[in-house]
């Protein structure tokens, strides 16, 4: 693997707005500075036209950073590829770099105070990155856990049958399921009625099916409040808005997106004929709903199905 610090990761006016922010978290922080470092995992040591070229398209450049700073490192969530790692390798390969099978970015981080400790507090940790897409280190050392890989893990069971519900909440718990009481409750039921326990794998399957991004069984759920059940499901409580104020809208919950009356509008493009011409049109306004970015974000390759053909299918098909 090799390491290659990059250009500042921010502009001065980020870099002084992240300061206000980290010094109400840690006081004796006087300044902060921060700059990307690229791990490239090759198959040999590259050639010196190789090297000059990974540095010409990585912005390789030299930094005063020094190691007994107090800092910190933020690199893509170990188990995951980046989709900037998936573009940046396909660049390199495009560019001749076949040594290299994947590229990486991180962030590095250190700050200047007095009597600061080598290890920012998780206060300040929780500044720097998405615990959803990233994680935090203490040195480049520890970069090399983005490319390790792992033997796939045998297929678990969780047994329902000898320890009852709490072997279910403890494998919400481990397999960070986010399954809610409603939903333990209802495979409980459901594998009793099958009469075995149920995997793992089979465990992850329902709870993704189940999360942010489609959890139209609650939307359009009855439900009941103090006792009353609600003639109104949380889907018709939403669409009521447009029930009582219809005007201007075109076309309402069609597939996670709606279209409101804009205005006219020229565009330019050419005619029968060849020649490039004005044409008024309508240009109408659209409002998106849903999104696709955790798929594609931590998944590029698969993922990308859900988040490029999602976001095309609910913004230039809805409705349709």
């Amino acid at each position: 693997m090799l390491i290659l610090r990059g250009a500042p990761a921010l502009t001065d006016f980020r870099r002084d707005q992240m300061l206000r922010t980290i010094r109400a978290a840690w006081p004796q922080v006087s300044a902060i500075h921060s700059e990307f470092v690229h791990f490239v995992l090759t198959s040999r040591e590259p050639k010196p036209e190789e090297r000059a070229r990974l540095d010409a398209l990585l912005g390789t450049c030299q930094s005063g950073f020094d190691p007994a700073r107090a800092g910190a490192l933020v690199i893509p969530r170990p188990g995951t590829l980046s989709s900037w790692s998936s573009k940046a390798t396909d660049i390199l390969h495009n560019c001749g770099m076949h040594a290299a099978s994947r590229v990486e970015r991180g962030t590095l981080w250190w700050f200047d105070g007095p009597a600061l400790g080598m290890t920012p507090p998780d206060a300040v940790k929780a500044l720097l990155h998405d615990p959803m897409t990233q994680a935090v280190v203490t040195g480049l050392d520890q970069a090399g856990i983005i490319f390790e890989q792992h033997a796939p893990a045998a297929l678990g069971t969780i047994l329902l049958s000898r320890s009852g519900r709490s072997a279910l909440e403890k494998a919400n718990q481990e397999l960070g399921l986010a399954l809610n009481a409603g939903e333990i409750d209802y495979l409980m039921a459901a594998y009793a009625e099958l009469g075995r326990d149920p995997t793992d794998a089979e465990l992850m399957m329902f709870a993704q099916a189940n999360s942010e991004h489609c959890r139209h069984k609650i939307f359009n759920a009855a439900w009941t409040v103090d006792g009353v059940k609600q003639s109104l499901s949380l889907f018709d409580l939403i669409r009521q808005t447009h029930a009582k104020s219809p005007g201007r809208v075109l076309s309402a919950y069609k597939d996670n997106a709606a279209v409101m009356e804009g205005y006219a509008a020229s565009r330019f493009f050419p005619d029968a004929d060849g020649v490039y011409r004005h044409h008024p049109e309508a240009v109408h306004l659209l409002a998106k709903v849903e999104t696709h970015n955790h798929p594609t974000a931590i998944s590029p390759f698969p993922g990308a199905a859900t988040g490029a053909g999602g976001e095309i299918r609910d913004e230039s098909a809805t409705g349709t």
